[in-house]
């Protein structure tokens, strides 16, 4: 066994099942590069997780093996990845022959169990986009799967990577405002971001459990995080009002739509080159249609969502998720026993902001996380004092600069201890998934939903 293998195993197996301690790097040497294949070649797995590591990593990872089940998206996105490797339509064939170490996910959200789970059978340790999957039976497939595997899967959260998310962690990890009883804190996507996951499969509880669980177990993530306990239970109210069968009309998608002149939402996909070499020009192979209509009947999940959430440390957390705000950004509030810290980001009128709603969305898309850099208060106020303002230096770009961090972490700090306790594992990505599928539990049911009937991992007091 090489240096190189040895400090590889070393690192991945820090990750268990049953502990909240997850990988700090794959750290490993530059004698043997790490052999990786990816399963899913739509937007997230071209650039992020296959252009992207290959143009910042190529010393020390190679590509393998490619797979989807579109062979004309496949092929664009092996020359727009740069990758030398074969490509399969067969997930199970392309692990067999090229022996992956490493299995990256990013398929749509509802199939993320069945290839974590045969990566995990056939000896590849795994690493899945988020969100890590739809309900609570796949989650527990995956839990035992992982508990009978010698392998260990890692989840990419990137949000916790953001300079000004770890601020927040650090004031509350310091105790600034004492002991933290309860939390205030919502979403707002604007009518481009918003909009956008209805245009997709996202669309469709089937396809990916709602935004409950494809964009809030972002949200989750970051609160469990932050708080540092466990969720216990959750009530919450959700309803489809603006979307979907609401919409005044409605065409088969927005190329061939006779509104497009007075639909708000008109969206012109030839004008974006990427998107019809990745989507439109291969629709003949699995009719995905990346410009759906916005109005289409078979919209079957929330737009507007909100929740209550009692911690196992009694914190109570009040939650919301607007997806036709006029502005994107996010609001939220801690207070604690001796104060309460404030944290907003990307609220139009709380300072003058020269990227319009549009191009935000796009800022934050944009992966190099070196662009559009800021200057963001945070809010910390004592009682019986005065406020004080923490300023953090942040970006748009990347995810508030979260992605090129993550992968950092992952890929190039190797074996550089955390003291944010940033990586997530598994019992963290399925801890957030579960506050979402609790809360559709809730609404579906109309009652409160206990986070420890849903799977045998049962919540603690401290997440670590």
């Amino acid at each position: 066994m090489t240096t190189s293998r040895r400090k590889f195993i070393t690192s991945i197996s820090m990750l268990t099942a049953s502990s909240a301690m997850p990988i700090h790097a794959f750290d490993f040497g530059k004698e043997e590069k790490l052999k990786v294949a990816l399963v899913g070649t739509g937007i997230r797995g071209s650039s992020f997780w296959g252009k992207r590591l290959l143009e910042e990593y190529t010393a020390i990872l190679e590509f393998v093996g490619l797979c989807d089940i579109n062979p004309g998206r496949l092929e664009f996105a092996k020359g727009f990845i740069g990758a030398e490797c074969e490509t399969f339509s067969d997930f199970e064939e392309m692990v067999k022959k090229t022996k992956p170490e490493l299995v990256i996910v990013t398929t749509k959200d509802s199939t993320h169990h069945e290839f974590i789970i045969k990566g995990l059978e056939m000896g590849c340790d795994v690493l899945t986009e988020k969100p890590l999957t739809t309900d609570e039976t796949k989650c527990q497939a995956i839990l035992d799967a992982e508990k009978k595997s010698d392998k260990k899967l890692i989840v990419g959260f990137n949000y916790r990577w953001s300079p000004y998310a770890t601020k927040i962690k650090e004031l509350l990890q310091n105790k600034s405002i004492g002991k933290l009883t309860s939390v205030d804190f919502h979403w707002y996507l604007n009518t481009y971001h918003g909009a956008s996951y209805f245009r997709r499969w996202h669309g469709q509880m089937e396809s990916g459990g709602s935004l409950w669980v494809h964009k809030a177990t972002h949200h989750f993530d970051l609160l469990n995080w932050w708080i540092d306990s466990d969720p216990d239970e959750v009530f919450a109210y959700g309803d489809l009002e603006h979307y979907g069968k609401n919409g005044p009309f409605r065409g088969a998608n927005c190329r061939s739509c006779e509104h497009k002149n007075d639909c708000d939402y008109y969206w012109d996909i030839t004008k974006d080159e990427h998107s019809m070499n990745l989507y439109a020009n291969h629709e003949k192979h699995d009719g995905y249609i990346r410009d759906n209509c916005l109005f289409r009947e078979e919209i079957d999940i929330y737009d507007k969502m909100s929740a209550q959430v009692k911690y196992k440390d009694n914190t109570v957390l009040n939650y919301s998720l607007t997806t036709y705000s006029p502005i994107e950004g996010w609001r939220v509030a801690f207070n604690g026993t001796e104060g309460r810290i404030e944290a907003w980001l990307d609220i139009p009128y709380t300072k003058k902001m020269e990227v319009d709603q549009e191009e935000l969305h796009k800022a934050e898309m944009e992966q190099s996380g070196e662009t559009l850099f800021d200057i963001e208060p945070i809010i910390v106020h004592k009682l019986w004092s005065d406020f004080e303002t923490v300023d953090v230096k942040t970006t748009r770009a990347g995810h508030g600069g979260g992605d090129k961090k993550l992968q950092d972490s992952m890929f190039k700090n190797t074996g550089v201890e955390d003291p944010f306790e940033r990586p997530a594992g598994l019992r963290d990505g399925a801890m957030s998934v579960l506050i979402g599928i609790a809360a559709r539990r809730s609404i579906e049911g109309g009652k409160a939903i206990k986070i420890g009937d849903l799977t045998d991992l049962e919540p603690q007091v401290k997440r670590t």
